[in-house]
């Protein structure tokens, strides 16, 4: 049996990894910048993670959600305490896309109501209702297709303003990033999430955020829609929640009630789950890592401004993007080669950079050195 092929592959085989770096099966040590897609969020087999998930193999590994599990309950509190939500209702389930399905079907239960508000450049995920409201029709199949999703430019005042003004009264969500990844690390402004949440007040609907990626944490601050200074009325959660291991969730605001059946998972939730997400948690809060994001997030920012050859810096915390232009089309490709430094890209010229909240500055010396390198040669090919 072959593998389906839809994913493009670096022909690397990474074997062993620690922290910051890879390893791959050649010997060849590489620094991670990217973190496979900004789920290493407190460093790779970091030892109170591994041994969480250790201990915890050796009692019990999964039970349906049919039990008592006291571990879900450790977590939620963990999870309230941390986030400043202690009143919200934590839901549990496996992937960032279920996350966001469950946030959207809570919102249509909720308001009774169908039509959903998305943005330009949006990522969600890639199954039913969450590829709906992703702005790519390259992830979205003839089932998919759907008049109940409204998309608007992101970050547009006047646009959101009228299309509650039209359509308030049938609109059950706004979901949006606060930092869109997949779309080019593309922040939310803040007065932009402040009228979604006023506006969501004033004709009943629900607003979500989707703190899969830029979430736990990643932009300094625990969700990083709340740098807006609101809250919203659902965060989804995944990626930088278990490190690696299959997690996720959606924090849901007390004024939503839950009813039995509306919401249900199989492995969600699950005691090794829990376990995962309970070490990522303490070694955010042991490690000072929210606040590891910020000074390593401003350095790495200032850096790459000062480099003219790059555009457009941006980003918060460890969740940064620049715009590469086409004569450096090559960058990112060679650093991976030349340097042996992994980062990520959105087409069609973005560099995005996600490492572990637990990057250390020297590390982050050793990309802005590396960078410079590798444009510096990139230049003189040009000339020459």
């Amino acid at each position: 049996m072959n593998l389906f092929d839809v994913y493009p592959i670096n022909d690397v085989t990474i074997v062993k990894a620690k922290g910051s770096y890879v390893w791959d099966d050649q010997g060849d040590q590489y620094l991670d910048l990217y973190g496979g897609h900004a789920v290493i969020s407190i460093g790779h087999t970091h030892p109170h993670w591994v041994q969480r998930i250790e201990d915890q193999l050796e009692k019990i590994a999964f039970y349906s959600n049919s039990i008592r599990i006291p571990l879900q309950v450790q977590l939620a509190e963990q999870l309230g305490r941390i986030s400043g939500k202690p009143d919200y209702q934590l839901f549990l389930c496996n992937s960032g896309a279920e996350a966001n399905e469950n946030a959207l079907k809570m919102a249509s239960f909720h308001t009774g109501r169908k039509k959903i508000i998305a943005f330009s450049k949006s990522f969600h995920g890639r199954t039913s209702l969450a590829v709906a409201v992703t702005d790519n029709p390259a992830y979205t199949a003839p089932v998919n297709e759907t008049d109940n999703v409204i998309f608007l430019p992101f970050n547009d005042e006047d646009a959101l303003a009228e299309c509650f003004a039209s359509d308030g009264d049938s609109i059950a969500a706004v979901i949006i990033e606060g930092i869109q990844g997949v779309g080019g690390i593309n922040v939310a402004d803040d007065s932009f999430l402040r009228l979604i949440r006023s506006l969501c007040d004033k004709h009943g609907a629900v607003y979500i955020a989707d703190s899969v990626q830029c979430g736990y944490g990643r932009s300094g601050k625990f969700f990083s829609h709340d740098f807006a200074g609101v809250n919203a009325d659902i965060y989804t959660m995944a990626k930088g929640m278990g490190n690696g291991f299959p997690v996720a969730g959606l924090i849901i605001a007390p004024h939503i009630k839950p009813k039995h059946f509306q919401l249900g998972t199989t492995f969600g939730g699950n005691h090794l789950a829990c376990a995962a997400a309970l070490a990522v948690l303490e070694i955010i809060e042991q490690e000072k890592l929210m606040g590891n994001a910020v000074m390593v997030g401003k350095y790495l920012r200032d850096e790459l401004s000062a480099i003219p050859q790059l555009k457009n810096i941006r980003g918060r915390g460890l969740m940064i993007g620049f715009d590469v232009p086409a004569e450096l089309k090559d960058l990112k490709k060679n650093l991976l080669w030349n340097q042996k430094i992994f980062t990520g890209e959105a087409k069609p010229n973005v560099i995005r950079l996600l490492p572990s909240l637990a990057l250390k500055k020297k590390d982050a010396e050793q990309f802005i050195d590396s960078i410079k390198e590798e444009i510096s040669n990139l230049v003189s090919a040009t000339v020459n």
